[in-house]
């Protein structure tokens, strides 16, 4: 899904996770896509008919007119949007005896493959949750003798999952030993290391449906040994699909396994974030009169229909981003919401985190 919709469908879950229902009475009800809406306004009439039996005056009103609100949002819907449909309807009012009643009706951005009807003192969630998870990750390991780092790309997001030391002793021998017998418990210590790393990255990716590929990093010959000494289970090590040279381990070293992956990565959420942020810092250097940042001089631009490509962190306020997306449709900008946490993020939000890439200059 678009980055908008993504952050519209979270906005809502978060609304909608924050009501809680003084006894059962919160109706949720998810119709599938190709489902017809006849056969659940049915079913709601069913359960209208069944709700006079509740003994609670307070909760029988508020379930029936929680049910009549829904099924009259699907006779005036008449038919199953293309992504299916999810219905919230309730009295949200946390005060006993007062109304707040409440209906929320939308097609899903993905489709909807379930089909529900709950009756609840919240309203189900799970489903919509499910639709904003990453459909694919990528493993990141950076593995150096003494260090390793085990980590995930999840969408736009690098996540330092565990970091493991190896406790193997520096090159200086100790103790007057033999310089071929310190190798050997060097060597022993590397692969006792290795091994623990290899079990970790089981423990963490076997069996992710989602895992795409593994991105392995480190020094020279570190990496090369760790993959060649067989450690990685088959098929783990059949999902590498890049190993990389770098030095440093941590947030910093997956980071940078990821910018030397780019190439790997073309058609990721996090790649196409570095090629609008490339774009923008670049225009920003060499032609600064077609770029524009800070919420004023943007806001100011997007008024004068200059703007093409519109820039937002999704670290600024909610409101101030559907401000800014209003604004943008009104002149047919492009809208692209990116995250802080790469470099290229944080210093994209040091200069407010709004900016514009402008289709003609434009003066004081």
């Amino acid at each position: 899904m678009e980055e908008k919709e993504k952050l519209e469908l979270e906005e809502l879950v978060e609304e909608l996770e924050s009501y809680r229902g003084r006894h059962t009475e919160l109706i949720t009800v998810f119709v599938p896509a190709g489902a017809t809406l006849t056969q659940t306004t049915k079913q709601l009439e069913e359960e209208k008919g069944t709700a006079t039996n509740i003994k609670s005056t307070g909760t029988r009103k508020n379930v029936t007119n929680a049910l009549e609100k829904a099924i009259r949002k699907l006779k005036e819907l008449g038919r199953t949007p293309p992504n299916g449909l999810a219905v919230f309807s309730g009295n949200v009012s946390g005060v006993e005896g007062q109304e707040d009643l409440r209906i929320w009706a939308f097609e899903p951005p993905k489709k909807m493959k379930v089909k529900i009807y709950r009756c609840d003192q919240t309203f189900v969630l799970e489903p919509l949750k499910e639709m904003l998870e990453t459909e694919e990750v990528y493993g990141l390991i950076i593995i150096e003798r003494n260090e390793a780092s085990i980590g995930v790309l999840d969408g736009k997001h690098i996540k330092l999952l565990r970091n493991m030391t190896s406790g193997i002793p520096g090159k200086t021998r100790a103790g007057g030993q033999s310089s071929q017998r310190f190798a050997r418990i060097r060597e022993s210590m590397t692969k006792e290391f290795f091994k623990r790393v290899a079990d970790a990255v089981k423990e963490i990716f076997w069996g992710n449906k989602k895992l795409k590929g593994i991105l392995v990093g480190g020094p020279i010959p570190s990496k090369d040994e760790f993959l060649e000494q067989g450690q990685l289970v088959t098929a783990l090590k059949e999902k590498v699909i890049g190993v990389k040279d770098l030095g440093g381990t941590g947030m910093h070293g997956l980071q940078e396994l990821v910018e030397l992956s780019q190439d790997l990565l073309a058609e990721q959420e996090i790649t196409k974030q570095k090629k609008i942020l490339d774009e923008f810092f670049e225009k920003l250097g060499r032609d600064p009169d077609k770029a524009t940042y800070g919420v004023p001089e943007v806001e100011n631009r997007l008024s004068r229909g200059a703007v093409g490509k519109l820039i937002i962190s999704k670290s600024l306020d909610r409101k101030e981003i559907k401000r800014l997306e209003k604004l943008a449709s009104e002149s047919s900008a492009e809208v692209f919401i990116v995250t802080n946490e790469t470099a290229q993020g944080v210093q994209f939000d040091s200069l407010g985190g709004v900016g514009g890439i402008l289709r003609f200059a434009i003066s004081e």
